[in-house]
């Protein structure tokens, strides 16, 4: 049995396919289109994901949708009409766009896809559930999904068991965490929906002075980790912008502009709302557990790709174990709708357990090298082993940043050691050169640490594994990685199996060879404001146009200096840089 998973039309566009209930591919179509966080209907994933499979379009047995438009479209003229007029512009500029295309989703993908057979729907909440539990490696966990919003609801409770999972609690629109940390994210001048991990990147920089303020005027907090948020400081529920003229006026700054200057009141209030959602995050998890009883829990949903919470989360939370859905966000619904379906609506055992997230396309050698010959670029093929250790060498005793790819794309927003650029996380020149010169983006924005999970306690304060880059922890204080300690010691940790990636595990294994140190800087390999690279031709203009030292495509090595002579007819700062 085939079941393709489809999210579209909000942000982040996906799809993933089961076989018999085992995953066998799944992409963000971001990846292919280059359009970053692409809403459209993700007809370029799909068509990879039937490539693998080795099937068409019509051996698909259901596909499913991953949440439900008719009950989101009651939501928001509900919503429109409780706060007209000032709703008008917002209302008139976004209905043609749910009378074109998202009421109509069984025609688009039979237009689009080619597919005649019967489209399902599932719930928003319930498809970030399943991907959370279904996904994860338990056969019972309490369930936590946190988010802006899907129809009415944005955080639900739960629990899963075997097969199927219940949702017992939740809080509706437009009480969201997640459209308060948006808020906040807007009035700090960064990208709604795209830039909410440049706040958290910010918190540390600050002191939570305004958390207490949070509290007592906009957010209305409850024991059980329940809140209201007092609306008359927000704008979301009928506008086009986040926050209102109140808002600016309680905090005494005006919304920042996009490109200005960072002061000491932004940085204090990034760290401020962190805080407020961190308390708020840890209430959720303490109830969840009193009412449960369970000793695991699995989360999904934009607010759980928040590391810092889940690190505290693991703290000084009550669950023995902790799992997040790699593709936190929208795109794991995909994922979510497809388990949802199998397991929950049609009875079928669980045959899927995540225990890697490398979903996503990839290039044989002899594919790279007929893309490179083509562009008349200069390499080197080497044997695996040499490729290993030249790479190794080059980044240790260059200080190099080499861009890396090797196998089949992540599936998440991380790069994790497959579509990565990395460097020597001892040297603290990298975190300013790799900002500034390669990645084109804010100077105070921190790089993550990959490590050999076998010695990652020695190097970090952490007692389990973290494969996802989902835990924040903090550096041991003898252990000297300034390329990748944040202002306050901590680190955003990936800990690298041999199992999960080879070529990955092997590389950081020769460098601590060589160096005495299992850690490099793993950051995503791609530019401000552009998706992650997918294929070889990405990865090389993504070398080009930095000042990337190396580029290494499965076992080709590449110089900067040998390249011939690059020019394009396009300014892609202009396209990506609005990040």
């Amino acid at each position: 049995m085939n079941i393709l998973g489809i999210s579209a039309f909000y942000h982040d566009s996906a799809a993933a396919l089961l076989r018999d209930g085992e995953l066998v591919a799944a992409a963000h179509e971001e990846r292919f289109t280059r359009k970053r966080h692409d809403p459209s209907l993700p007809e370029e994933a799909v068509k990879y994901c039937l490539e693998v499979a080795g099937i068409g379009i019509d051996d698909v047995d259901y596909v499913v949708f991953y949440d439900k438009p008719f009950v989101k479209l009651e939501r928001i003229l509900l919503t429109y009409l409780a706060t007209f007029p000032r709703s008008l512009p917002s209302f008139t500029k976004s209905m043609p766009v749910w009378m074109k295309e998202k009421l109509w989703i069984p025609n688009l993908i039979g237009k689009h896809l080619g597919y005649e057979g019967e489209v399902l729907f599932a719930e928003h909440h319930q498809s970030h559930a399943a991907s959370a539990f279904l996904a994860s490696p338990f056969d019972e966990a309490a369930i936590l999904t946190c988010d802006g919003v899907g129809e009415w609801a944005t955080t639900t409770q739960g629990v899963g068991r075997g097969n199927t999972f219940e949702l017992t609690k939740e809080i509706r629109f437009p009480h969201s965490l997640g459209l308060l940390y948006s808020a906040f994210t807007y009035y700090l001048g960064f990208k709604v929906n795209s830039a909410e991990y440049k706040v958290m990147g910010a918190a540390p920089y600050g002191e939570p002075k305004y958390a207490q303020k949070i509290f007592d005027e906009l957010v209305d907090l409850r024991e059980d980790g329940s809140f209201k948020l007092d609306m008359k400081y927000f704008a979301y529920d009928y506008g086009l912008t986040m926050t209102n003229d109140r808002f600016a006026k309680l905090f005494g700054h005006p919304v920042r502009d996009m490109e200005g200057p960072m002061e000491q009141f932004h940085w204090d209030m990034a760290a401020s709302v962190q805080k407020v959602t961190e308390e708020i995050v840890l209430k959720m998890v303490h109830d969840l557990h009193a009412r449960t009883g369970m000793k695991n829990l699995c989360m999904a949903g934009g607010v759980a790709l928040n590391c810092v919470a889940n690190g505290r989360i693991v703290r000084e939370g009550p669950f023995e174990n902790l799992w997040v859905q790699p593709a936190a966000g929208d795109a794991g619904g995909a994922l979510g709708a497809a388990l949802f379906v199998y397991n929950s609506v049609l009875g079928k055992p669980r045959a899927h357990r995540m225990d890697h997230c490398y979903w996503g396309p990839e290039y044989s050698d002899e594919a790279i090298r007929k893309y490179l010959d083509a562009r008349g670029a200069v390499y080197r093929t080497l044997s695996r082993d040499e490729m290993i250790r030249e790479t190794a060498t080059r980044i240790a005793g260059e200080h190099t940043v080499v861009g890396w790819f090797q196998g089949r794309m992540e599936w998440g927003p991380r790069s994790l050691g497959a579509r990565s650029i990395l460097a020597d996380a001892r040297n603290r020149e990298n975190w300013k050169r790799v900002n500034e010169k390669i990645k084109f983006r804010e100077s105070f924005r921190p790089f993550a640490p990959a490590c050999l999970e076998e010695k990652a306690s020695e190097w970090f304060d952490i007692d389990r594994e973290s494969p996802y880059m989902l835990l924040v922890c903090q550096v041991k204080e003898d252990k000297d990685i300034p390329a990748v300690t944040h202002v306050d010691g901590s680190a955003r940790l990936q800990t690298v199996r041999r199992d999960q990636h080879a070529e990955f595990y092997d590389l950081l294994a020769e460098f601590d060879r060589q160096t005495g140190c299992p850690v490099l800087i793993n950051t995503s390999f791609n530019v401000r404001g552009e998706p992650i690279v997918c294929s070889p031709h990405d990865a090389y203009l993504c070398f080009m146009r930095t000042q990337m030292d190396v580029l290494v495509l499965g076992n080709q090595i590449l110089q900067k200096e040998d390249q011939p002579e690059f020019s394009e007819d396009v300014d892609w700062r202009e396209i990506y840089a609005l990040d």
